[in-house]
C-alpha cells in the first residue's frame, strides 16, 4: 500500500498536483455527473466579485492548457478587462475551425448569478473532460466562448456598494436621472452600514400597517375601518439634493440590454437606450468579437429573474424575422430545456413579456443569424416546488425561516433619520429574491449549463459519406459525394440566408482533374445545377439540420483524391480515398 501511494504521489507531482491528498479516495467517493478531485477547486454556493471571477478563469486556463485559453476582448467603461475563456480541445483543431457557442452573463449588473452559471460551464467542461467520453467528443467538435460578466464595473458596484436587489441594473456611467441638471448627486445611502439598502418604516397615529404578532419581520395592512401603527417610508436613504425624493440620482440609469444594433430605438421610445447603438464599450467589445468569429452558431445570455427560456423577437415588428423552420429548431431545443430545468418555461419576449428594442438577443439572431436564448435565472418554484410567484412575501419569509434561518432578512432596528426622525430600518438583503441562495446555486447552474451544452451539441456537425464513382466512358467518370449534417441546426439560419450574412459552405475535391462541378438537386431524376466557375470547389447555400446535400464532379482523372467541406458555422470535414 505504501509503495502504491508513493508512485501515486510521484504521478501527482509530475502533473503539478502534489498538494492533492493521496488518501482522498479513502475519504470521499465520486458522485455521478460531478468532477472528482478537480484541478481547480471552486465553491459554487457563493458569489464572486469581478476579481474573483477572473481568478477562477485564470486557474482554469492554467490547469487545463490544452482545453482552455483566456483573453481580454476589450475594456469596460472604467478600464477593466472583459475576460473571455475559449474552451475546446485544441489538439483536435483550431477553435475558429469548429462550430462555436457563445455564453455570457451579468449584462444587468444586479442579475449576478449569470456570471457564476457561465463560469460553471467552463469549469465543468474542463474538469469532466478527462473521464467523460461525451465531453471529449464535444470538445473535439465544438468551441465555447465564455464571458461570465459583460458588465464588470457595475458587478463590483452591486457587491461592494450599498444597493437593493434591483440596483444598479445599468453600468456605472453617472447621468442626470432626476432631470435637475446635476448628475449623481443623490446616491444610495446605507444608513445602518450593512451593505444593503432595505426599507424604512415609522410609527404613525394614522399608519395603515401593523407588525404581524406571529412574525414581527412582516408588516401587514389593517382593514379599511382600522388604524395601524406604522407607515411605509420606502427605500432606505436620505434626500441629499432636497428634491423630496430619496436615492433618485445614483449611477445609471440606462439599460445595457437596449444598446444593441438591431431595431434600436432612442430613449424617448425605448427607455434606457443611450445615444446610439453600441454606445457602451462593453457591448461594442462583444459585438466586435462576434463579428470576428463567424463560427459562432449558437448563443446563450444569462439574466434573472423568473425561470424562463426566452427567444426573440423582442418587438412585434420583428415577428416575421423568425421563420417557421428556425422556430421549429428553437422550439425543439427549448422544449428539451423545460425538461432539464423544472419550473422553467419557454417564452417569446414580445408576446409573453414586453417589447424590447435594441436587445442583445435580437442582435445575435437578426444581425448574425445565430440561434440565441436568454435564460431568466431563478424562480420561486425551486424553494418548495410550488409556484408561489415572484415577490411573494409570505413565501420569502417562510424561506428565510425554514431554509436560510434568518440570514436573508435584516431585522428592524431603530435609527434617527435627519428628515423623518425616529424610524426603523430592515427588510430583505440585496442578495435575496432575484439571486439564488447558496444552497440552490450549483444545482440550477448545472441544469442551465446542461441546457447550453445541449444547444451547443446541436450546432452543425458535418461529415462526408457515401462517395460514389460512375464510369461515363471516354476517360471520364462522375464522383458524387453526400454531405450530411448530423445535428438539428443548419449551417445557415433563415435570417442568414435572407441577408447573405455568411459565406456559402464549400465542398472541394483535391487530387482529381475536374471537368465540371454540380450541386445535385435531385439525383433520382438527374437534376443538377452546374457551377461553371471553379468547379473543383462547389458552393453550397446551406446544409439543413439532420439532412444532407449532394455534390457531383465530372473528372478526367482521379486516383487518390480527397474531399473536404469548409463551413463557417458548420466547421470542417474531410474524406480520402
Amino acid at each position: 500500500m505504501k509503495i502504491k501511494k508513493y508512485f501515486l504521489a510521484l504521478a501527482l507531482s509530475a502533473a503539478g498536483l502534489a498538494s492533492v491528498d493521496v488518501n482522498a479516495q479513502e475519504k470521499f467517493f465520486k458522485a455521478v455527473g460531478s468532477p472528482h478531485m478537480p484541478k481547480v477547486e471552486v465553491a459554487w454556493n457563493r458569489y464572486y466579485t469581478y476579481e474573483g471571477l477572473v481568478d477562477v478563469m485564470q486557474k482554469i486556463a492554467k490547469a487545463h492548457p490544452d482545453l482552455a485559453k483566456i483573453q481580454s476582448i476589450g475594456k469596460s467603461y472604467e478600464g477593466r478587462d472583459i475576460m473571455t475563456l475559449t474552451i475546446t480541445d485544441f489538439s483536435a483543431g483550431k477553435d475558429t475551425d469548429k462550430p462555436a457557442m457563445w455564453i455570457d452573463g451579468n449584462i444587468h449588473s444586479n442579475e449576478i448569478q449569470g456570471a457564476e452559471f457561465a463560469l460553471y460551464t467552463a469549469w465543468y467542461l474542463t474538469e469532466m473532460h478527462g473521464d467523460t467520453e461525451f465531453i471529449q467528443e464535444l470538445l473535439r467538435d465544438k468551441t465555447f466562448y465564455i464571458t461570465p460578466t459583460i458588465n464588470p464595473d457595475a458587478r463590483n458596484d452591486f457587491f461592494l456598494k450599498p444597493n437593493t436587489q434591483n440596483t444598479p441594473r445599468s453600468g456605472v456611467m453617472v447621468l442626470d436621472n432626476d432631470g435637475d441638471g446635476l448628475a449623481g448627486e443623490d446616491e444610495m445611502d446605507d444608513l445602518n452600514g450593512d451593505g444593503h439598502i432595505t426599507q424604512m418604516i415609522r410609527k404613525s397615529p394614522t399608519g395603515r400597517y401593523i407588525k404581524d404578532p406571529l412574525d414581527p419581520r412582516r408588516l401587514i395592512p389593517v382593514g379599511p375601518d382600522q388604524v395601524g401603527d406604522y407607515e411605509m417610508l420606502g427605500q432606505e436613504g436620505t434626500d441629499l439634493d432636497g428634491d423630496g425624493r430619496i436615492n433618485d440620482d445614483d449611477v445609471g440609469y440606462y439599460d445595457p440590454n437596449r444598446d444593441w444594433g438591431w431595431n434600436w430605438q432612442p430613449d424617448y421610445i425605448q427607455r434606457g437606450a443611450l445615444r446610439y447603438p453600441f454606445t457602451l464599450p462593453e457591448n461594442r467589445s462583444v459585438m466586435e468579437f462576434v463579428m470576428k468569429h463567424p463560427n459562432i452558431a449558437g448563443a446563450q445570455s444569462y439574466h434573472n429573474y423568473g425561470g424562463m427560456i426566452l427567444r426573440g423577437p423582442g418587438a412585434e415588428e420583428d415577428v416575421n424575422t423568425y421563420n417557421r423552420e428556425d422556430i421549429r429548431i428553437y422550439d425543439a431545443i427549448a422544449k428539451k430545456g423545460e425538461e432539464m430545468m423544472p419550473g422553467y418555461r419557454y417564452l417569446t419576449v414580445y408576446k409573453d413579456l414586453y417589447s424590447v428594442f435594441g436587445g442583445e438577443l435580437d442582435w445575435f439572431y437578426g444581425n448574425r443569424g445565430i440561434f440565441t436564448y436568454s435564460n431568466e435565472l431563478m424562480i420561486s418554484y425551486l424553494y418548495f416546488h410550488q409556484n408561489a410567484g415572484r415577490g411573494n412575501q409570505e413565501e420569502q419569509l417562510k424561506v428565510d425561516q425554514l431554509l436560510t434561518f434568518g440570514d436573508a432578512f435584516v431585522d428592524w432596528a431603530s435609527y434617527n433619520h435627519p428628515q423623518y426622525g425616529e424610524i426603523e430600518i430592515g427588510g430583505f438583503k440585496k442578495t435575496f429574491g432575484r439571486a439564488h441562495p447558496g444552497f440552490l446555486m450549483e444545482q440550477d447552474a448545472h441544469r442551465n449549463s446542461a441546457f447550453t451544452i445541449y444547444h451547443a451539441y446541436h450546432t452543425p456537425k458535418l461529415s462526408v459519406m457515401d462517395v460514389k464513382e460512375e464510369d461515363l466512358g471516354g476517360g471520364l467518370k462522375a464522383i458524387t459525394a453526400t454531405i450530411f449534417n448530423e445535428r438539428m441546426m443548419p449551417t445557415h439560419s433563415s435570417q442568414d440566408l435572407k441577408y447573405n450574412i455568411e459565406r456559402p459552405d464549400y465542398v472541394s475535391i483535391d487530387g482529381a482533374k475536374v471537368v465540371a462541378g454540380f450541386v445535385v438537386e435531385n439525383e433520382d431524376f438527374k437534376r443538377y445545377q452546374e457551377q461553371k466557375l471553379r468547379p473543383e470547389r462547389i458552393a453550397v447555400d446551406n446544409i439543413p439540420g439532420m439532412s444532407a446535400v449532394k455534390v457531383r464532379w465530372i473528372v478526367s482523372s482521379a486516383s487518390n483524391y480527397s474531399i473536404t467541406v469548409d463551413s463557417a458555422k458548420g466547421g470542417k470535414a474531410s474524406w480520402s480515398k
